[in-house]
């Protein structure tokens, strides 16, 4: 399985989302700059969290309008799948690739602890590992994980199923709206999620919660063992 990783400045999750792929997949990820106006054929994009560009206008507004992400969201609209973890799902949302926006936590601080996540939708082809309703803890570390769309846009969003992970147990940790910590766009091959999947994938980070996104979209077949 070929993998890409996006890379802009501010980034800092990027190795540790290198070394995640290459674990799981058993290749490295080819890495993509943000001058870079084409992507070579893989069968995953990435873009991993951070602060890109400073995180200054807004979260993740500045690398929406990088040179790369139009050819993020060309190849997303060929069909080819594509992950944005914390920062990454800020840009998502801001490049227009997913509904609603990321606004400041509810606390008006700087989040880092683990969470718990239910998986509102283990139909998706980021979510086969898991099952429906199933509870799997996540680390999240992010300022600006506060999910909100207006009522149309959530209730869109909510009937088509796009939920792919709530905030459950109570461990909420921003105030997004109706808990939600990851959603899909409308094709179903495009996933931003807060959480960060990445850390969690062997028992050396203290558990294998977060592997199961990852070896879903690559598909059992395409996998290395650990």
């Amino acid at each position: 399985m070929n993998t890409a990783v996006v890379i802009l400045p501010g980034l800092n999750r990027d190795r540790d989302m290198i070394a995640a792929l290459t674990k799981i997949s058993g290749r490295a990820p080819a890495t993509v700059w943000q001058t870079e106006t084409s992507i070579p054929p893989v069968d995953l994009i990435v873009i991993p969290g951070g602060f890109s560009y400073g995180d200054y206008l807004r979260c993740g507004a500045i690398a929406a309008r990088a040179p790369v992400m139009r050819a993020v969201a060309e190849a997303a609209g060929r069909g080819v799948p594509v992950l944005g973890v914390c920062n990454g799902f800020q840009i998502l949302c801001e490049t227009g690739l997913l509904p609603g926006v990321l606004m400041r936590n509810t606390s008006l601080r700087f989040v880092c602890r683990e969470v718990k996540l239910k998986v509102a939708n283990a139909e998706t082809r980021f979510t086969t590992a898991y099952g429906n309703g199933q509870i799997i803890r996540c680390p999240v570390a992010h300022h600006d994980g506060n999910y909100f769309a207006d009522e149309d846009i959530l209730a869109r969003v909510e009937g088509n199923g796009q939920v792919v992970f709530r905030y459950a147990e109570g461990t909420n940790p921003n105030g997004a709206v109706h808990d939600i910590a990851g959603i899909i766009n409308e094709a179903g091959n495009v996933l931003g999620l807060m959480p960060h999947p990445e850390n969690l994938i062997e028992p050396e980070h203290g558990g294998t919660d977060g592997r199961g996104i990852f070896e879903s979209v690559m598909g059992g077949s395409a996998l290395k063992a650990a």
